[in-house]
This record gives C-alpha cells, structure tokens and sequence, in this order.
C-alpha cells in the first residue's frame, strides 16, 4: 500500500481491497506488530482495552482522550497498518468532538467511532444502557466530519440503539447519521445475522460486525458475514482476554509450585520476542554505530 496515503486513505483502501476487512484488537504497540506480521491489513483500539489494559479501570466512560491518544501514538509509531480508534461518545460536547477528530488524525490513527451513548456509557454489551436523542447523535456526526483535518479520515457511527429502542430505530439512526456525514456505520449488539443485512439494504455505505467474544452477538464466520454484505468485522479484544487468561495461569501456578517450569510450554520464547521486535537489526545497528566511535 501506498505509504505516502493518509492513514485515513489507507484504511479505505484496505476495506475496499478485502471483503470483509478484518481488524483485529491490539492492546498494545507489540501487539500491533504481532497483527501485522500475521497478515492483517487494520487493527483496532479498544476503549474498553485503554481502560482496563492501560488504566485497570472498567470501560464506564472514565478514560480521558489523552488516555486513548498514549496509546495511539504508541501504536501508530510501531506499526504501519491504519488503525481504527474507539472514540466513545467523543469525550464532551461539539469542541470536545472536533479536538478529538484532530487529535487521532494527528496522532496517526486512521479512522474513529463515536457511538450514541449518553456521556455516562456502559460497554456496548451490558444491560442497562441509555442513549441520546437522535438528533443529538446527529449533532455528534456532524461536529466530527466538520473538524477532519485530512478528507480522507473515517468516521464511523456506531449505535446502541438496537437494546434501548429496537431494530427499526436504530436502522433510522443510522440513516440519519450516514445523511449528516458518516462514512461507516458500526450496530453494536446485534444478535441475528439478518439485522446486519438489513443495516446494510438501508444505509448504503460499508457496515462493521462488533464479534466480541462473551456478549450479546454470536460469533458469527467470515463467511457468513459476507454473505449478510457485512464490510468489516471487528474482533476488539480476542487478543487482550487469552493474555488475561494466561498471565493469571502463570501467577497462580509460580505463586503455588515456586516454579515456572509447568507454564513455560504457553510462554512466548525469547528468541520469538526478538525476531517479532527486529531486535538483531537494532542491534546491528548499534555494532555499526559503535565500530565508527571506536574507528575515529
């Protein structure tokens, strides 16, 4: 790909080029180099990510965009794939959106979503959510497609719609923002395959599939999804909950046999961290760096 594009227009280009894109969760900077030696061609931010992984706060609207732009630019500085950023509900009023769309295209990040929950938000897949009006979502849209610096930045609207109002307003919603401005559309908690088609008949632009593990969505196939016409598929936090899952394996089997000796099979070897880092190159690097300080 292109690498004098805009992040924005690489991601673009990345959904048009594979169908359905999938963008996976990176947690961290490794982790995103991990994606993209793997085969990827996007990868993800989570907010819910930032918030426990980087914080160890739940995902309850407490992170800040500073919290989220750390992470971003360590991410963008170590990986070259258009990242696609969670933005929740853009961190405060119309000024607040617009520093936030500015910040991620300054920051490297390739596209954003900003979703239709109120200030206070729950994760996408918990009961007891509350949204704004639609016309205010709509007001969200616009401040933000108003504030891109680069044309080619994507705003993605995400809606929470479907568990507060039902299927058919969350399909206007999305009609709405898509008219104010929106270039993707993201329904979360989706819980038939026939509801992202029926998204897709109804806003014409591409659509994401939030196929987040332990949630309200079944873990629908890629290829059931390119069959409902489904652009994107997202796997948010796949990655963060098997490292969760074997770190806590490690610490309770070194805390109750003193040893790591029965946990080393699912550790990651020194020399995988190395080839995944380039670290021999780094290292070269230094050895000619050295040699010309020892030749002067």
């Amino acid at each position: 790909m292109n690498s004098l594009m805009t992040a924005g227009a690489r991601f673009r280009a990345a959904v048009a080029a594979e169908k359905p894109l999938q963008v996976i969760g990176t947690i961290n900077a490794y982790h995103a180099r991990l994606a993209e030696r793997t085969g990827y061609k996007a990868i993800y931010l989570s907010g819910g990510g930032v918030a426990a992984g980087s914080l160890g706060v739940p995902d309850l609207g407490i992170t800040t965009l500073d919290d989220v732009l750390t992470d971003v630019r360590r991410i963008t500085d170590a990986c070259g794939l258009p990242l696609l950023v969670d933005a929740d509900t853009g961190f405060g009023g119309a000024f607040n959106i617009a520093r936030t769309v500015k910040s991620l295209i300054k920051f490297g990040a390739g596209a954003m979503h900003i979703e239709d929950q109120v200030q206070a938000k729950r994760c996408g897949h918990r009961p007891g959510k509350e949204i704004v009006s639609r016309d205010e979502m709509v007001d969200r849209i616009k401040a933000a497609v108003d504030a891109r610096t680069d044309p080619d930045f994507v705003i993605m609207a995400r809606t929470d719609a479907l568990a507060v109002e039902g299927l058919d307003a969350a399909i206007e919603r999305a009609r709405a923002c898509v008219e104010a401005g929106a270039d993707m559309i993201f329904p979360e908690a989706m819980t038939e395959l026939s509801m992202y088609r029926k998204f897709t008949d109804a806003v014409k632009v591409p659509v994401l599939a939030n196929i987040t593990e332990f949630g309200a969505t079944p873990l629908f196939t890629m290829e059931e999804l390119r069959g409902a016409n489904v652009s994107l598929v997202l796997y948010p936090l796949s990655a963060f909950r098997a490292m969760n899952k074997a770190a806590l394996k490690v610490y309770e089997t070194v805390r109750r046999e003193g040893t790591q000796k029965n946990v080393v099979d699912i550790m990651q070897t020194r020399n995988e961290l190395y080839d995944y880092l380039d670290y021999h190159r780094f290292e070269s690097k230094l050895d000619q760096l050295f040699a010309k300080e020892k030749g002067k």
